[in-house]
């Protein structure tokens, strides 16, 4: 019987440079997050991304925990005074309006879960941001609070 060690080594170490050589898919993966730019510094949101009507509908229901720094952003294709409910919603949240400027124009905070009351600011928004209860408070986000995304394609700028 012959010694095949040479030629499995031989194969692996090709198969080693050709790894190194191509691109790694997890390497060209970026979380997306949405940052606020906030006096104490950074407050970056790792994000599910709710572009369809069905996701939006589902947004963050029936969750029973949410990581301290994950969220849920909401992209509409138009500026509206957008309302939300938390009927289905276990998780107190802070909901985080945002205009098409990348600019805070409003915070709904502490929404308490399982209602049907509306959660609107009264004034136009393009995004809408869903993060724990107390993350705005924790990190002084309001109005006027400057927003940066990535790994959001749509948004980037």
């Amino acid at each position: 019987m012959r010694d095949h060690a040479p030629r499995i080594l031989t194969v692996l170490f090709a198969a080693a440079l050709a790894i190194g050589q191509a691109p790694c898919a997890e390497a060209q993966f970026v979380t997306p997050q949405v940052i606020f730019e906030t006096p104490g510094g950074d407050a970056v949101v790792n994000v599910e991304v709710a572009r369809t009507v069905s996701e939006q509908s589902r947004g963050l229901m029936l969750r029973t925990e949410l990581k301290p720094d994950a969220g849920m952003i909401f992209i509409y294709d138009r500026d509206a005074d957008h309302s939300f409910w938390m009927k289905n919603t276990y998780l107190p949240l802070d909901m985080i309006f945002v205009g098409s400027d990348g600019v805070v124009v409003g915070a709904v905070e502490n929404a308490a879960p399982l209602t049907t009351t509306s959660r609107r600011i009264g004034k136009p928004s393009r995004h809408v941001v869903e993060v724990n209860a107390g993350f705005c408070r924790t990190h002084g986000i309001q109005a006027g609070t400057r927003v940066r995304y990535l790994g959001i394609p749509e948004l980037a700028k």
